[in-house]
C-alpha cells in the first residue's frame, strides 16, 4: 500500500514527509497503528518522498473544503528530511498557504548545524514538543538517540524560532503529571513561549 503524503485529521490537512525520527517517545502514536485520521497508511515502504513527489501529492489534493492551511506533521520528524521540508515550505508559501510545522526541536542535532533561520523563512507557526520540564525527565520520556544534550538543543531551537519572529509554542502531552505540566509551563513562560497541553489520543 502506498503511504499517504497528504492526509486529513480533525478537519485539517497534514503533510507526511518522512518516517525517520531520533526519538522513541513512550506515548508515540506510531505505536498504536499504521495511520491516523483519513489516511490509509503513513508508513513509507521504501524511502521518504522527494520534493517532487510531495509537490505532486499537494497538487492532486482538493483543498476546497479546507482552505490554504497545512500542518507539516506525519509519522516522523519533518526536519529529518530538511531539504524536502525547506523546498516544500518555499513552494507552499509561494502559493499562498499558511504553514505550521510540528517538530521535536532536535533539527540542529539531526542536521549537524543550526537550522532555525532557514526553517523559519517560509513557515508561520512552529509547535515544538517539550514533553518534560527538565533534561532528566525528557530523556526518560522521549528516549532521544542524541542523549543528554537533546533537551538543551530543543530549548535553543525554540528560542531561535521565537527570535526569528515566527509564532512559536511548546507542547506537552497530558500523560505526564500535573506537577510536571506546571513546571513545563513555568519553563515555557520563562522563555516567553506559550505552552499547549495536548490530550493523548490512541488515534
Amino acid at each position: 500500500m502506498k503511504a499517504d503524503i497528504v492526509y486529513t485529521y480533525g478537519g485539517k490537512v497534514y503533510l507526511n514527509i518522512t518516517n525517520a525520527c531520533p526519538c522513541k517517545c513512550r506515548f508515540c502514536i506510531r505505536n498504536n497503528g499504521d495511520a491516523v485520521g483519513e489516511a490509509k497508511t503513513l508508513w513509507f515502504e521504501e524511502h521518504a518522498p522527494t520534493f517532487e513527489q510531495v509537490r505532486e501529492a499537494i497538487e492532486s489534493f482538493d483543498f476546497g473544503n479546507y482552505g490554504k492551511n497545512i500542518i507539516i506533521c506525519g509519522y516522523g520528524e519533518p526536519t529529518c528530511s530538511l531539504s524536502v521540508l525547506l523546498n516544500t515550505c518555499s513552494y507552499l508559501k509561494e502559493n499562498g498557504f499558511y504553514l505550521r510545522l510540528n517538530t521535536n526541536g532536535l533539527s540542529d542535532l539531526i542536521n549537524k548545524k543550526e537550522t532555525a533561520k532557514d526553517i523559519c523563512k517560509n513557515i508561520d507557526e512552529v509547535s515544538i514538543s517539550l514533553n518534560a520540564p527538565d533534561a532528566q525527565k525528557y530523556l526518560y520520556i522521549t528516549q532521544p538517540s542524541f542523549g543528554e544534550k537533546s533537551f538543551d538543543a530543543v530549548l535553543k531551537f525554540a528560542a531561535q524560532c521565537r527570535d526569528e519572529g515566527v509564532k512559536t509554542k511548546f507542547t506537552v502531552v497530558d500523560v505526564i503529571s500535573k506537577e510536571d505540566i506546571d513546571l513545563s509551563r513555568d519553563l515555557a513562560e520563562s522563555m516567553n513561549i506559550p505552552l499547549r497541553v495536548r490530550e493523548y489520543t490512541a488515534e
